[in-house]
């Protein structure tokens, strides 16, 4: 394909779709560490027995089996709800079957969660609200025995053996210990670049209200994730992750920088290969690609010619992310406490309702912005502990609650009580403490992280170890 051709063909897969009506669903997926709270190795015959009595129980039909014949991936046909393993057996995924209201989600959420918890606390296992398994250390960073992940794995660990200018982060494995909490919703062609800009600027405000990362071997890092995606192999095209760096104003600068993302993996005669990131521009221009794929324990080499079906593998891990469904997805926040676990959806639907008014509010603000940094690099420093020295506490509590109040009045006017889902935001904004520092400092204050393991997956959130500070 030339230059035209590829433009045209990426059109039809992520513009196109906006230009459909839209019946504004939510779609939500919420990644969850699985811990072993006698603080050995999680094991993994735990969490698989469990999960199959929980799907053989609620009628969930298999629709993923790995190398041995697990089942790592089964789905409700009714609700279209999925259990699911990310890349490890020690991370467990609910995905949710689309729904217009987040109450119905939660009720659901909460119902799976108290029904799978029950059973492993059982087995002195828990699954936990947070975005680092705590039982990272011991765990075995194996990744599923799936041909996905193993390219993924093969991918991120050639860190070990490509040299770039860039820092590489010592955890290529970090896939097996990492969890979020996206959040996919519809978007039309004429708000699709509002949006993106609009949560393009708010990324150093969520790094304050979702935090929830930490890590003892990054103390200062409040969000390792952000870490963990930039600077291993994901990262070596800035474009593929992160924040928009250079604002979008029209779908024809967003075109262009799809285009400039880089394609890293595809399929050929059944096997999943990985092979260095190329951008889309060039890709079709290569004669050749040099890959590999797994099988029976290694990894082989296999030389391909670029099709214009690959573009079906085009990954991008960027913060707002444009999808081939016509929809958003939002990647930059972490698995919450269970308690809060919807409060990422609603922020993200309260806001998307209002992103004129975002903009707006963010383009007169001077708290975080016109101090010389982008939203990135602000988003970096919102991940410390500490705050800047040019941030005024006050007014930065003022402008985070300026923003929750926009989401506040959308939820309240499409009448389904989601509003509620705000409230730990409002919290967290009057003490700027994301869920990552209330433990931190927590930990420092003499508590366990085992209280931190328990209070986490609480669904009614009522222990409480923070320690108050004044504003």
């Amino acid at each position: 394909m030339n230059k035209e051709q590829v433009r045209e063909e990426l059109y039809q897969r992520y513009i196109a779709p906006t230009e459909k009506k839209k019946d504004n669903y939510i779609g939500i997926e919420i990644e969850m560490p699985v811990v072993n709270l006698k603080g050995e190795p999680t094991d993994f015959e735990v969490t698989k027995t469990v999960t199959k009595n929980f799907c053989e129980k609620r009628g969930f039909e298999a629709v993923g089996l790995d190398a041995d014949g697990c089942c790592y991936s089964a789905t409700d046909p009714v609700t279209g709800d999925n259990l699911s393993f990310d890349c490890s057996y020690n991370n467990m995924e609910l995905s949710f079957g689309k729904e217009k209201e987040l109450i119905p989600l939660w009720n659901r959420f909460s119902e799976y969660v108290t029904s799978l918890n029950t059973e492993l606390s059982k087995k002195e296992h828990l699954l936990t609200g947070m975005g680092i398994n705590p039982g990272h250390k011991v765990n075995k960073k194996e990744f599923l025995p799936v041909p996905r992940y193993k390219m993924l794995e093969g991918y991120l660990k050639r860190c070990e053996d490509w040299k770039y200018p860039m820092y590489f982060h010592p955890y290529p494995d970090f896939a097996t210990y990492a969890c979020a909490s996206q959040v996919q919703l519809d978007v039309t062609k004429d708000r699709l670049i509002s949006t993106i800009q609009a949560f393009s600027l708010l990324e150093p405000i969520k790094s304050i209200l979702f935090n929830n990362s930490w890590m003892e071997e990054e103390p200062d890092n409040l969000c390792v994730r952000d870490m963990f995606w930039e600077n291993s192999t994901h990262g070596i095209n800035p474009h593929n992750i992160g924040v928009f760096e250079q604002l979008p104003e029209n779908i024809d600068e967003l075109l262009e920088y799809i285009s400039r993302t880089s394609i890293f993996c595809t399929e050929r005669e059944g096997h999943y290969l990985h092979f260095r990131p190329i951008p889309v521009i060039e890709y079709f221009e290569r004669e050749s690609v040099e890959g590999e794929y797994y099988e029976n324990g290694e990894y082989h080499a296999y030389t391909f010619t670029p099709e214009s079906d690959d573009l079906r593998f085009l990954r991008s891990y960027k913060f707002e992310d444009l999808t081939f469904r016509g929809t958003i997805e939002y990647r930059s926040s972490c698995c919450q406490p269970f308690a809060d676990a919807m409060s990422v959806a609603a922020f993200h639907i309260g806001l998307s309702g209002d992103v004129e008014k975002v903009i707006a509010v963010m383009k007169k603000d001077t708290v975080l912005y016109h101090h010389g940094y982008t939203p990135g690099e602000l988003r970096k420093l919102m991940n410390g502990r500490t705050l800047p020295e040019f941030i005024d506490r006050q007014k930065l509590i003022r402008l985070i609650t300026a923003i929750l109040d926009i989401a506040d009045e959308r939820l309240k006017k499409r009448g389904f009580g989601e509003e509620r889902f705000l409230s730990t935001l409002y919290e967290r904004a009057v003490h700027l403490e994301s869920p990552a520092l209330r433990m931190v400092e927590g930990l420092e204050a003499g508590n366990d992280m085992s209280d931190y393991i328990r209070d986490y997956a609480s669904l009614s959130g009522t222990l409480n170890f923070r320690k108050d500070k004044a504003c």
